[in-house]
């Protein structure tokens, strides 16, 4: 079956410091409302929300829990308990309930070329942080900034992660190891995303997309 991956980051206004270019990710509440009401009922969309800011609880959950949505939030473990972001409370409370946590990494940096050692705080102890706090394991994980190549992938395979999530706007298949997501930006509306996501791309586009992420797994 074909699904569509819509991903959230921020909504509404940041309580920290944004990464550069960070912003142009953050979504108003209105429109992530909106957009929440045009998948409802739906069951070819999966939502997501990555970095794990405090919007997530605070806004999020109840408009999920409203409509009888669930979604799978990747939080970046370092930034737990911080001001902005989600609290280690935060987190129980989303998996209590029924959301999924995957892990997105320890700091919020992209996962190719680490050295061994950032490798390890990145993709293992990132997760057992995270495990921790729910007493559940963590078994998905999504792509800071949406960058990975075979190297990333390879390793995330050995760790025996469920799915890879990337950020590379084409649908995907249920049964697919590697999930492309749609990240929902700040001029995005419910009906840009109705019409531009939402829709299955024509033929053309499919083939293009499919290119592009052959190319990324193989370099």
């Amino acid at each position: 079956m074909r699904v569509v991956n819509v991903c959230f980051h921020g909504i509404g206004s940041p309580g920290r410091v944004l990464e550069p270019g960070e912003e142009t990710y953050w979504t108003g509440r209105d429109t992530f409302l909106g957009i929440l009401d045009r998948v409802a009922g739906r069951d070819d969309v999966r939502l997501s929300f990555d970095d794990g800011n405090a919007s997530d609880a605070s806004i999020a959950l109840p408009a999920l829990q409203e409509r009888g949505l669930t979604a799978t939030f990747f939080v970046v473990a370092g930034r737990l308990d911080q001001p902005g972001s989600l609290s280690r409370e935060d987190v129980r409370r989303l998996h209590g309930a029924g959301m999924t946590i995957g892990n997105h990494g320890m700091t919020h940096r992209p996962w190719r070329g680490l050295d061994p050692g950032r490798q390890q705080e990145e993709l293992v102890a990132a997760r057992q942080a995270l495990a921790e706090v729910t007493g559940h394991a963590v078994r998905d994980a999504a792509c800071p900034l949406g960058r990975y190549d075979r190297h990333v992938l390879g390793a995330l395979r050995r760790l025996g992660y469920r799915s890879a999530h990337t950020s590379d706007r084409r649908w995907a298949r249920t049964d697919s190891w590697i999930q492309p997501r749609y990240s929902i930006h700040a001029g995005d509306t419910p009906e840009s995303v109705e019409r531009e996501v939402l829709r299955r791309p024509a033929a053309p586009v499919r083939a293009k997309g499919a290119a592009v992420g052959a190319v990324k797994r193989l370099r």
